[in-house]
């Protein structure tokens, strides 16, 4: 039996976009005043909570050196959260929680990556979002960054690295990453992450379909969708593909308002379970979308990067609406999480739910399936170019057997697999800087660098296999 819950849903998060606090800790709620007076009640709670007053008091009292009261404060709650070992769970003191804010609400500037602490060290927790410097830069989940501007991060926590990546726009930050045995160094200019998160044109060849991009679920997204679509419909279109991926998730309320626009009334969304085993579930409705509904022939684009609020869109899709998912196996983040303001201007990003797929199944650390699987090239898959040193014939390392694969993707003659900075190579290179009017060295600074990156990017989106199979299937659908 199904227990209905009265849940605050427009203050769940079902990740955190664009902001690299993912691993801090806390538990400002033990000073709350509602908390404490339920601890009263709980003897054997409040005798355990007593030794952190015990420990506090003994350290204010007796220390010998100086005490930042706060800094030891922040510490405890980060603590607690840490202990959790959940990567979503997390202490946001006042600069974090003012960048979590921004990231929901508006543009803010940095490189547009999301991290957590991984055996100690930052790393990219989930797909950078679209267009952001990280993405242009090549960076991928589970990069670990090894140092910000030459000074090594192992040993920091993660605000402090983070404060090292942030910064104005137009300045520039080196990171050095290791994806796997490979280690490289990127260079980045800081941006203003835009806070535009749907884009939609009808398709080049097909002016019968309406394309549509959603980068992320802020806070105004399911009021972009329904205006991109009303623009797509009196444009010509009459079916749609809706492109989710490297989308890391947002705001629980957007994708379930956008979910109910595809979905018939009363068909489940999305189901949530508690820690005590209680479940609810959303189902669609002219309460979440205002009667706005959409009627034709829809396919959805995922990939490893779609997380969180993209699967739950895609799995709403799919199993309510038997809409047809295209790509790869999802990223699998199965739980939400509350922000919840604390006393002063700190918040407490807290897991509070599991959530599940409309048929229940729980994608935690498992993913979403497809229905029709659809890969990258391999070459979409090769590391960015490492900016440390500028690469020149008679070099030979790891670093140009990725080069080597990567103009060997660009259908230049040369040996893809070989770690040599050749001839081949060397004329290779040549030929990239005459055709963007370089001055032709041969060798590879950072400039050159870029445009090769720029050459596989265009490459990668020129030879799309997710967006033909989606077309494909449209084609289908509309015999």
């Amino acid at each position: 039996m199904k227990n209905k819950q009265q849940v605050p849903f427009r203050q769940y998060l079902i990740s955190i976009i664009c902001v690299a606090f993912l691993a801090g800790g806390s538990c400002y709620i033990y000073f709350d005043y509602q908390y404490k007076k339920q601890l009263a009640d709980s003897p054997t709670q409040n005798e355990d909570l007593k030794k952190i007053d015990a420990l506090y008091n003994e350290i204010i009292n007796n220390y010998v050196g100086k005490v930042d009261e706060k800094k030891l404060v922040d510490g405890a709650l980060k603590g607690m959260t840490e202990a959790l070992d959940d990567p979503y769970s997390s202490y946001l003191n006042e600069p974090e929680a003012d960048e979590l804010d921004q990231s929901l609400a508006g543009s803010f500037e940095g490189i547009g990556a999301t991290m957590t602490m991984t055996d100690d060290l930052p790393t990219v927790a989930q797909a950078p979002i679209e267009g952001s410097p990280a993405a242009k830069a090549g960076m991928k989940t589970n990069d670990t960054i090894l140092k910000v501007d030459d000074e090594e991060t192992q040993g920091k926590t993660l605000t402090q690295v983070v404060s090292k990546i942030r910064g104005k726009k137009g300045t520039e930050v080196r990171l050095t990453i290791a994806r796997g045995e490979e280690t490289f160094e990127l260079k980045l200019i800081r941006d203003t992450i835009p806070i535009e998160t749907v884009k939609g044109e009808l398709d080049k060849t097909d002016p019968s379909v309406g394309s549509i991009k959603i980068t992320s679920f802020g806070e105004n997204t399911f009021k972009e969708l329904q205006k991109t679509i009303k623009t797509l419909r009196k444009d010509g279109a009459t079916s749609f593909v809706i492109d989710l991926r490297q989308n890391p998730g947002g705001l629980l309320d957007q994708v379930e308002q956008m979910a109910s626009m595809f979905l018939k009334d009363g068909k489940p969304i999305i189901q949530f379970e508690d820690k005590n085993g209680n479940t609810s579930e959303e189902v669609a409705s002219t309460q979440l979308d205002n009667g706005f509904k959409v009627t034709e022939p829809t396919v959805v684009l995922v990939d490893e990067g779609s997380a969180s609020a993209s699967e739950i869109f895609a799995a709403a899709l799919k199993e309510s609406g038997d809409k047809t998912i295209i790509g790869t196996k999802t990223f699998g983040k199965g739980t939400v999480q509350t922000v919840k303001n604390l006393n002063g201007k700190s918040e407490i990003k807290l897991t509070v739910l599991k959530w599940l797929t409309p048929n229940g199944e729980w994608i935690h650390e498992k993913g979403l399936e497809p229905t029709i699987k659809v890969d990258y090239p391999d070459y979409a898959y090769l590391s960015p170019i490492s900016r440390d040193k500028t690469l020149k014939q008679g070099d030979s390392s790891p670093v140009v057997k990725n080069v080597n694969a990567l103009l060997k993707a660009l259908d230049y003659e040369v040996d893809g697999q070989s770690s040599e900075f050749s001839e081949q190579t060397k004329l290779a290179v040549e030929s990239v800087q005459k055709n963007s009017e370089l001055p032709i060295t041969g060798e590879i600074d950072n400039e050159t660098a870029t445009l090769i990156e720029i050459a596989i990017a265009q490459k990668i989106k020129d030879n799309d296999a997710f967006y033909e199979a989606g077309i494909k299937e449209l084609k289908k659908e509309n015999k």
